[in-house]
Protein backbone atom coordinates (compact mmCIF):
# COMPACT_ATOMS: atom_id res chain seq x y z
CA UNK A 1 0.00 0.00 0.00
CA UNK A 2 1.65 3.23 -1.06
CA UNK A 3 1.97 5.72 1.76
CA UNK A 4 1.11 8.53 -0.64
CA UNK A 5 -2.37 7.08 -1.25
CA UNK A 6 -3.15 7.08 2.47
CA UNK A 7 -1.73 10.57 2.97
CA UNK A 8 -3.81 11.84 0.05
CA UNK A 9 -6.92 10.21 1.57
CA UNK A 10 -6.30 11.98 4.89
CA UNK A 11 -5.49 15.33 3.29
CA UNK A 12 -8.59 15.13 1.08
CA UNK A 13 -10.78 14.62 4.16
CA UNK A 14 -8.95 17.13 6.36
CA UNK A 15 -11.98 19.45 6.82
CA UNK A 16 -14.14 16.51 7.88
CA UNK A 17 -11.42 15.29 10.24
CA UNK A 18 -11.02 18.76 11.77
CA UNK A 19 -14.78 19.06 12.34
CA UNK A 20 -14.89 15.60 13.95
CA UNK A 21 -11.97 16.43 16.21
CA UNK A 22 -13.59 19.69 17.31
CA UNK A 23 -16.78 17.82 18.23
CA UNK A 24 -14.80 15.15 20.11
CA UNK A 25 -12.77 17.78 21.96
CA UNK A 26 -15.86 19.70 23.03
CA UNK A 27 -17.47 16.49 24.34
CA UNK A 28 -14.41 15.10 26.09
CA UNK A 29 -14.51 15.08 29.90
CA UNK A 30 -10.69 15.20 29.79
CA UNK A 31 -10.67 18.67 28.21
CA UNK A 32 -12.45 20.81 30.80
CA UNK A 33 -10.27 23.91 30.21
CA UNK A 34 -10.12 23.51 26.44
CA UNK A 35 -13.21 25.68 25.82
CA UNK A 36 -10.76 28.55 26.42
CA UNK A 37 -9.44 27.76 22.93
CA UNK A 38 -11.78 29.35 20.36
CA UNK A 39 -13.50 26.84 18.06
CA UNK A 40 -12.13 28.46 14.90
CA UNK A 41 -8.56 28.40 16.22
CA UNK A 42 -8.76 24.74 17.22
CA UNK A 43 -10.43 23.75 13.95
CA UNK A 44 -7.81 25.65 11.93
CA UNK A 45 -4.84 24.15 13.81
CA UNK A 46 -6.16 20.61 13.37
CA UNK A 47 -7.04 21.25 9.73
CA UNK A 48 -3.45 22.41 9.13
CA UNK A 49 -2.12 19.14 10.58
CA UNK A 50 -4.39 16.89 8.55
CA UNK A 51 -4.29 18.90 5.30
CA UNK A 52 -0.49 19.05 5.33
CA UNK A 53 0.16 15.60 6.79
CA UNK A 54 2.37 14.54 3.89
CA UNK A 55 4.64 17.52 4.47
CA UNK A 56 4.70 16.96 8.24
CA UNK A 57 5.62 13.30 7.79
CA UNK A 58 8.00 13.42 4.87
CA UNK A 59 9.63 16.82 4.48
CA UNK A 60 9.34 18.81 7.69
CA UNK A 61 12.23 18.57 10.11
CA UNK A 62 12.35 18.12 13.85
CA UNK A 63 13.12 21.85 14.03
CA UNK A 64 9.87 22.58 12.13
CA UNK A 65 7.87 20.46 14.56
CA UNK A 66 9.64 22.11 17.50
CA UNK A 67 8.89 25.61 16.21
CA UNK A 68 5.20 24.90 15.52
CA UNK A 69 4.42 22.96 18.67
CA UNK A 70 6.45 25.10 21.06
CA UNK A 71 4.34 28.00 19.84
CA UNK A 72 1.14 26.01 20.36
CA UNK A 73 2.25 24.94 23.86
CA UNK A 74 3.04 28.53 24.85
CA UNK A 75 -0.29 29.76 23.44
CA UNK A 76 -2.27 27.11 25.33
CA UNK A 77 -0.43 28.10 28.52
CA UNK A 78 -1.36 31.75 28.01
CA UNK A 79 -4.96 30.69 27.36
CA UNK A 80 -5.07 28.89 30.72
CA UNK A 81 -5.31 25.36 29.32
CA UNK A 82 -3.85 22.68 31.58
CA UNK A 83 -0.76 20.85 30.29
CA UNK A 84 -2.45 17.46 30.76
CA UNK A 85 -5.31 18.66 28.56
CA UNK A 86 -2.95 19.91 25.89
CA UNK A 87 -1.35 16.45 25.81
CA UNK A 88 -4.79 14.80 25.70
CA UNK A 89 -5.84 17.00 22.78
CA UNK A 90 -2.81 15.84 20.78
CA UNK A 91 -3.59 12.20 21.66
CA UNK A 92 -7.20 12.80 20.58
CA UNK A 93 -5.96 14.26 17.28
CA UNK A 94 -3.99 11.09 16.60
CA UNK A 95 -6.87 8.83 17.72
CA UNK A 96 -9.23 10.73 15.44
CA UNK A 97 -6.89 10.02 12.53
CA UNK A 98 -6.71 6.28 13.31
CA UNK A 99 -10.51 6.09 13.70
CA UNK A 100 -10.88 7.73 10.28
CA UNK A 101 -8.50 5.23 8.68
CA UNK A 102 -10.40 2.32 10.23
CA UNK A 103 -13.67 3.67 8.80
CA UNK A 104 -12.18 4.34 5.38
CA UNK A 105 -10.45 0.99 4.93
CA UNK A 106 -11.23 -0.87 1.73
CA UNK A 107 -11.07 -4.51 0.60
CA UNK A 108 -7.51 -5.74 0.65
CA UNK A 109 -6.46 -3.05 3.08
CA UNK A 110 -6.58 -3.46 6.82
CA UNK A 111 -5.40 -0.70 9.11
CA UNK A 112 -3.18 -3.21 10.88
CA UNK A 113 -1.09 -3.30 7.70
CA UNK A 114 0.09 0.20 8.62
CA UNK A 115 1.92 -1.22 11.62
CA UNK A 116 4.13 -3.08 9.17
CA UNK A 117 4.85 0.02 7.12
CA UNK A 118 6.69 3.23 7.64
CA UNK A 119 3.50 5.27 7.85
CA UNK A 120 2.64 3.96 11.31
CA UNK A 121 6.11 4.81 12.55
CA UNK A 122 6.06 8.21 10.82
CA UNK A 123 2.69 9.21 12.28
CA UNK A 124 3.70 8.05 15.74
CA UNK A 125 7.04 9.85 15.43
CA UNK A 126 5.30 13.10 14.44
CA UNK A 127 2.71 13.07 17.22
CA UNK A 128 5.25 12.07 19.89
CA UNK A 129 7.43 15.01 18.92
CA UNK A 130 4.43 17.31 18.76
CA UNK A 131 3.59 16.39 22.36
CA UNK A 132 7.17 16.85 23.56
CA UNK A 133 7.63 20.25 21.92
CA UNK A 134 4.19 21.48 22.95
CA UNK A 135 5.07 20.61 26.55
CA UNK A 136 8.42 22.41 26.21
CA UNK A 137 6.72 25.51 24.82
CA UNK A 138 4.18 25.38 27.63
CA UNK A 139 6.92 25.04 30.26
CA UNK A 140 8.91 27.87 28.70
CA UNK A 141 5.87 30.16 28.83
CA UNK A 142 5.39 29.21 32.49
CA UNK A 143 9.05 30.02 33.23
CA UNK A 144 8.78 33.37 31.47
CA UNK A 145 5.65 34.12 33.46
CA UNK A 146 7.35 33.15 36.73
CA UNK A 147 10.35 35.36 35.91
CA UNK A 148 8.04 38.26 35.09
CA UNK A 149 5.67 37.50 37.96
CA UNK A 150 2.58 37.66 35.77
CA UNK A 151 -0.30 35.22 36.05
CA UNK A 152 -2.31 33.01 33.72
CA UNK A 153 -5.24 35.40 34.12
CA UNK A 154 -3.14 38.43 33.15
CA UNK A 155 -1.88 36.62 30.05
CA UNK A 156 -5.40 35.53 29.15
CA UNK A 157 -6.67 39.08 29.62
CA UNK A 158 -3.86 40.50 27.47
CA UNK A 159 -4.43 37.87 24.77
CA UNK A 160 -8.13 38.73 24.64
CA UNK A 161 -7.40 42.39 23.90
Amino acid sequence: MPIHRLVRLIETHSKELAAELLARARQSPHLATFPKVPDQELRQRVYEIYSQLGQWLMTRTDADIERQYSEIGARRYRQGVLLSELMWAIVLTKDNLWDFLYRESWPGFEIEVLAEHDMFRMIDHFFNRAMYYAARGYEHAAAVEAAGHTTHAEHASAAAH
